[in-house]
């Protein structure tokens, strides 16, 4: 049995936070200690700090917004053009047999911060577990964070784009 508390206090929204999470990861800027992969003026690229699978990261528009609707044009091309690349990046990182890229739009549908859009782009292979079953469940996520984070960020270095 593995146990791992603080994905527990999470579910069940135990955590307080103070403001956004996702706007004070990319405040601190790039890097291990953020998470924060890749950020520019309009999209930003996270990792999941309680990921369903090993890769899994989170694709934002850099502005503080949770309504779709409200995207810019350029927002909304920048912030998909992302999740090409990082579907792109993590093939070539970690050859998965295929993806789940969703959304979940508000607190009804699941968006555990629904002021802030996020796409999920989430690495899956043949055999692992049903994505909606994972949130209640307990995941053996095969690397740490550290380990996803040094192997995925050269590919978000801007001589590789």
């Amino acid at each position: 049995m593995l146990f791992k508390p603080e994905r527990l206090k999470y579910v069940r929204k135990q955590i307080e936070t103070k403001g956004c999470v996702f706007c004070e990861a990319v405040s601190r800027g790039v890097g291990r200690d953020s998470l924060v992969l890749y950020a520019d003026d309009t999209v930003m690229v996270v990792m999941n700090k309680f990921p369903y699978n090993t890769g899994h990261v989170l694709v934002l528009p850099r502005r503080h917004e949770g309504e779709l609707p409200q995207l810019s044009p350029k927002e909304n091309a920048n912030v998909f053009a992302m999740v090409q690349r990082c579907v792109k990046v993590l093939k070539e990182a970690y050859t998965p047999a295929g993806f789940n890229v969703g959304m979940n739009l508000g607190a009804s549908a699941g968006a555990g911060i629904p002021e802030h859009l996020h796409v999920h782009v989430i690495p899956r292979w043949n055999g692992d577990t049903n994505f909606f079953p994972l949130i209640a469940q307990t995941k053996v996520v095969v690397e740490t964070l550290e380990q996803t984070y040094d192997r995925l960020i050269p590919y978000f270095d801007a001589s590789r784009s």
